[in-house]
């Protein structure tokens, strides 16, 4: 099977698969947690993206810890986010714990933008 597999859409509009997949990236990455400079992608907080035929859109993610203070909204602001890409039918974000978050699953621009080099 081809990675450039199209979902049509209930209005026969067609979406690469591979496409829609950086447009939710790119989502991603205009999301930020208010107490660290860094979008929540490269700060290692998306554990997974998955978009199945349908063009729901399902992301485990998790917080920099559990008593994170936007851990009521975050989550949603992901998924309104996500959910105004075209092609994206609806967005489920999981939160999850294991593993747990830590500086190590920063990105190198990550850890340039926050100095812990």
């Amino acid at each position: 099977m081809s990675e450039l597999k199209e979902i049509e859409q209930d209005d026969n509009i067609k979406v690469d698969k591979t496409e829609l997949n950086l447009a939710v990236t790119d989502a991603l990455k205009s999301c930020y947690d208010p107490e660290i400079p860094v979008n929540i992608y490269e700060l290692g907080l998306i554990y997974g993206i998955n978009i199945d035929d349908s063009g729901i859109v399902n992301i485990d993610m998790t917080l920099t810890s559990p008593a994170c203070p936007v851990a009521g909204s975050l989550p949603p602001e992901v998924e309104s986010r996500v959910e105004g890409i075209p092609g994206v039918k609806k967005c489920i974000v999981q939160v999850v714990w294991d593993p747990p978050w830590g500086m190590h699953m920063m990105s190198e621009e990550a850890k340039l933008q926050l100095n812990l080099y």
